[in-house]
């Protein structure tokens, strides 16, 4: 019994990232981006703790949209009625999630950029 409703939370959740995938064009974008900042950090052989560190960053910008995703679904449907407070909504969680996405950008520039230096500085 467990079983079964842990099951079907994993495809409800399974079908809302496929929904996401298919209609977000920042969602694709993003989890892109995570996939390459991890191939990356794999490649350079970063430690552990440095690694978690990037896929925390990562996995928080990727919450945050599909946060954003639901909260813009939601005003949607309220639109008709309260249109100013629908697009100051859609607009503070837009900006929640630029500002996790510049901030993983700063934590990846700073865990990838100095053993990518040396990489590259080694092989010059």
């Amino acid at each position: 019994m467990i079983i079964s409703r842990l099951g079907k939370s994993f495809r409800y959740a399974g079908r809302g990232l496929l929904k996401a995938w298919r209609e977000e064009t920042n969602f694709r974008i993003e989890v892109l981006a995570t996939v390459l900042v991890l191939v990356l950090a794999l490649v350079l052989r970063l430690g552990s703790l440095r690694f978690a560190i990037l896929g925390l960053t990562c996995g928080f910008v990727l919450t945050l949209e599909l946060i954003n995703t639901m909260i813009e679904n939601i005003s949607d449907l309220l639109k008709p009625r309260l249109d100013q407070y629908v697009k100051e909504v859609k607009d503070i969680s837009s900006a929640a999630v630029l500002v996790a996405a510049l901030s993983s950008l700063v934590v990846a520039c700073c865990l990838l950029l100095p053993p990518l230096w040396q990489l590259i500085s080694w092989q010059a």
